[in-house]
């Protein structure tokens, strides 16, 4: 297939529709979550791992799916992830009970694990040079726009309709980019068809599963959990297993030697940092909204729709602010327009206005917007056409641990801050521990009791731990600006244009 100068940008637009679908359910199931558990009759147990199994098999697939890709080609493996997503997406919302739902989110995030990487693969193999940073800057948009999206979209389709209609939603976005992906994306594969990696496959996904499920646990049971220290501990072996394995084998599943660019290696290492504090941020703003200023699912969504202009106005001034600063210092720009908005946030009080939240995420939004596409892109430069797949996917399942870890971590912070702050006196027993719980619980049971006490106790303490929440956030930004400044090389080397099956062929 002759690959023709629109037809690569008609592809990358199409795969922004599969992005879309993706970033959309790893968030729009959250303000679904107490639908389901009246109309499926899920416990708590049951909603963990509704939300969980997909985020396990999305980690333990990336790997895997990469690699796939650049051995087998990529178009078909993007194209069965496609109807697949779809698929998965049918079936959940038409599933009766909550272990229905767990599987087919599970098949979701199969989907998903071979579409994230295998479309950012794509982007090293069609595009170079200044074209190839414009593409990511909109590949790395679309990948973060469904993330906020999905409160907003979930929230007014719950209004409206069932609770099967956050999965339908996925059907046109996924059919938009099956029909555009068939028909105009060329395939492409490594010209070098090594062995297949068994041992790193099994003890990447093993490792990588084991990590995510530790800090899932953890963020549940606390750090003390026996379960979870076992499953951290058991899957950092593996995974150190791995990296050992990796530099002894023949045919490795994936090449270290990539880390010897600094380019890659921090490149990789700030998208990771930032991705920990978005999804912090992203864990506390929708309950301060809804505990605290009292808005709905919907109403919620709309909230955050200033970290999502924010984001787009970031992107844009990234791609011109490239050419003239290089990527050191605008992915330095925005880590610190990223402290500047976090460190503004650490100071909403009880008597804040909605005003402020959205100044601070505003400029919140605009230095991730800068600073997550450009990292991306840095990184993206050191792969060749030939490892572009298992490259992104390295990069990729990096950035899903970062975020794992980021709300399991953030989040015990802000609880432990919230129940630390909590002044229960003189409170019946039962209001005391539905606020311990959590603020929506105690929000929900002061409203229910008519009880300002307990609500201002549960909101005030709220506050105050998403503020120590938000100086942990900060710090990281901030350390962040540090290493960008340092270790980031200003300009990206950018790889030499592919020549058909020379570099990743087109078939």
């Amino acid at each position: 297939m002759i690959r023709s100068e629109n037809r690569k940008w008609w592809v990358l637009f199409s795969l922004t529709f599969g992005l879309l679908a993706v970033g959309l359910d790893m968030t729009v199931l959250n303000v679904a979550l107490p639908t389901l558990a009246t109309d499926l009759s899920a416990s708590i147990g049951q909603l963990q791992w509704i939300v969980d199994s997909y985020n396990l098999v999305l980690a333990a697939m990336l790997l895997p799916a990469g690699m796939l890709g650049d051995r087998f080609g990529r178009k078909k493996f993007l194209l069965s992830a496609l109807v697949l997503f779809g698929a998965a997406s049918a079936a959940c919302a038409y599933s009766g009970i909550p272990a229905m739902l767990t599987g087919m989110r599970a098949l979701l995030g199969l989907g998903a694990a071979f579409l994230i990487p295998l479309s950012m693969s794509v982007l090293p193999v069609l595009f170079t040079g200044a074209e190839r940073t414009k593409a990511m800057m909109i590949w790395a948009t679309a990948n973060m726009l469904g993330i906020p999206l999905g409160p907003i979209l979930g929230g007014w389709l719950l209004k409206h309709y069932s609770w099967g209609s956050v999965f339908l939603i996925n059907l046109p976005l996924v059919a938009v980019a099956l029909i555009a992906v068939g028909l105009l994306m060329p395939d492409s594969r490594s010209a070098r068809q090594q062995r297949l990696d068994l041992p790193g496959v099994a003890a990447s996904s093993i490792g990588l599963v084991g990590v995510t499920y530790g800090v899932i646990r953890a963020g549940e049971q606390g750090w003390g959990n026996a379960g979870a220290l076992a499953s951290l501990a058991a899957g950092l072996l593996m995974l150190t297993g791995f990296v050992l394995w990796q530099r002894k084998s023949r045919h490795p599943l994936i090449d270290l030697s990539l880390f010897r660019s600094a380019s890659f290696t921090w490149g990789t290492l700030l998208a990771t940092s930032v991705s920990f504090a978005l999804f912090g941020l992203l864990f506390a703003m929708p309950q301060y909204f809804q505990a605290v200023n009292g808005a709905d699912s919907l109403g919620t969504g709309i909230r955050l729709l200033p970290l999502i202009g924010g984001l787009l106005v970031g992107a844009k001034s990234a791609q011109s602010l490239l050419p003239k600063l290089g990527a050191k210092y605008v992915a330095a720009l925005g880590c610190g327009f990223m402290t500047a908005g976090l460190a503004a946030g650490t100071f909403t009080s009880l008597g804040s206005g909605y005003g402020f939240a959205a100044f601070w995420i505003t400029v919140t939004g605009l230095g991730l917007g800068l600073v997550l596409p450009t990292a991306m892109d840095s990184a993206l430069g050191e792969l060749s056409a030939e490892r572009s797949g298992i490259g992104s996917a390295l990069i990729m399942a990096l950035r899903q641990v970062g975020g794992t870890i980021g709300v399991a971590l953030l989040g015990a912070a802000l609880n432990a801050a919230y129940r630390s702050g909590l002044v229960l006196d003189g409170l019946p027993p039962q209001a005391a521990a539905a606020a311990r719980i959590g603020v929506s619980a105690g929000a929900a049971a002061a409203r229910r009791l008519g009880s300002p006490q307990l609500l201002g106790a549960v909101q005030d303490a709220f506050v105050s731990g998403m503020g120590r929440m938000l100086w942990i956030c900060g710090g990281i930004a901030a350390v962040s600006t540090v290493l960008a400044l340092i270790f980031l090389p200003r300009h990206t080397v950018q790889p030499e244009k592919p020549s058909g099956a020379e570099a990743g062929g087109f078939h």
